[in-house]
Formats: C-alpha cells, sequence, structure tokens
C-alpha cells in the first residue's frame, strides 16, 4: 500500500509539473513552428540572405559622436527577420555626465556590454532592493526582466559607449519618468504619491511631456 501511495504522489507530482511547464513557455516570446517568419508583403520566392541582414547599427558604431544621450535599436520593427526569434539588439552612446533615465523593458532581460569608456549601472528588484555596479570597457551586466533599471556614464570628459541584447524581438521599454510625469495622470494623484506640491508636478510635467507626435 506504501508503495502504491508513493506511485500515486509521483504521478501528481508529475501532473502538476506538466501542467505549469506551459505558463514558464508564455513568459517570453512564443516558439515559432517554422525557422523563420515572413513578413505578409515578402514573396518566399524573393528571400535572399539579405533579409537575415541589417546594417542600421553601422552609423552608431562607426559615425560622428551624438551630442546626448543616444539609443539606436535592432528591433523587429527596424529588422523584421528578427520576428519570432526572440532576441534584439540596441547600440547605446552616452557623451560625458549623461543617463540612460530609470525604465523597464517588460517582455525581457537585458544584457549590456560596455565598449568603451566606463558606465555606473544598477537596478531594483520587487523587494525593494538596490544592485549598483560600476563597469569598465570589457565587463557586462545583466538587468532582470521587468525591473527598474538606468545607466549613467559618470565622466567629465570621456565618452561611454555599449551594446544590449534582449531576450525578446521586441523588449517594449517602458520610461518612469515620462511615464509618470508625461502621460497626463492627474495632478492630485501625484501630489500624493510624491507628497510634493502642485507647481512641482507641473514643472515636471513640463519637463518630460513628450511633444505631439507629427501626423
Amino acid at each position: 500500500m506504501a508503495a502504491l501511495n508513493n506511485g500515486v504522489s509521483s504521478f501528481v507530482l508529475v501532473l502538476l509539473a506538466l501542467s505549469a511547464a506551459p505558463l514558464a513557455v508564455v513568459a517570453g516570446d512564443p516558439d515559432i513552428l517554422t525557422d523563420y517568419i515572413i513578413p505578409a508583403n515578402f514573396n518566399p520566392a524573393n528571400i535572399t540572405g539579405d533579409f537575415f541582414a541589417y546594417g542600421g547599427l553601422r552609423a552608431a558604431l562607426t559615425g560622428p559622436a551624438p551630442v546626448n544621450f543616444t539609443v539606436t535599436k535592432a528591433s523587429m520593427a527596424e529588422f523584421p527577420a528578427l520576428n519570432g526569434q526572440s532576441v534584439s539588439f540596441a547600440s547605446l552612446f552616452y557623451p560625458p555626465g549623461s543617463v540612460n533615465p530609470t525604465h523597464t523593458h517588460p517582455r525581457a532581460s537585458e544584457l549590456l556590454l560596455v565598449v568603451d569608456g566606463e558606465l555606473s549601472v544598477g537596478f531594483i528588484d520587487t523587494a525593494g532592493k538596490i544592485f549598483t555596479k560600476d563597469l569598465a570597457t570589457g565587463d557586462m551586466f545583466i538587468f532582470p526582466k521587468g525591473t527598474v533599471h538606468w545607466q549613467y556614464n559618470a565622466a567629465v570628459s570621456q565618452n561611454a559607449s555599449a551594446l544590449s541584447a534582449f531576450g525578446s524581438a521586441a523588449a517594449g521599454l517602458v520610461s518612469v519618468p515620462v511615464t509618470v510625469f508625461g502621460t497626463g495622470i492627474d495632478d492630485d494623484v501625484l501630489v500624493k504619491s510624491f507628497k510634493t506640491d502642485v507647481d512641482t508636478v507641473h514643472k515636471l510635467k513640463t519637463a518630460l511631456t513628450p511633444p505631439p507626435k507629427k501626423p
């Protein structure tokens, strides 16, 4: 009887594990049933190696240094061949004193590689614990999916640059400052949330509200 009960318990545990497995799969980009996905406006007969190549980061890596913090993306939107491949890329450039403000990527973790200069980086986990690190050229840092994180070039005169890989073809971006102060949240909500006054809220809204998109 004990052996039978042990066998039933093992069977139940296996069933629970199998039932939970699909949830883990859903957490990332969905699997595809083909090697790659061809956009609807492409003729499959005309697909060549060009479809799987992308030169959009050339200017970011070889062109003149930008004046402000700049991100150049190679996600599914810019590089259609990434659709279904669960990966994307970005080139980031940080002039002295610039910051990539606090933000999250809701659909992917981010693996950052410093390719030039130095960066101070960090993230906050869901328990409210902060993790920071000063990185040198050649160092890597992982930002777990969905966590609030940032990068900062504290140098006075030296530029910094980095490459980031994401575990999604469309990682998504939620800017914390812009989302909070630039999307029309009611003044009273912000005043009470941040224990400040209306004038301060209005100043932040003026500075952080994005300009209207051109038609």
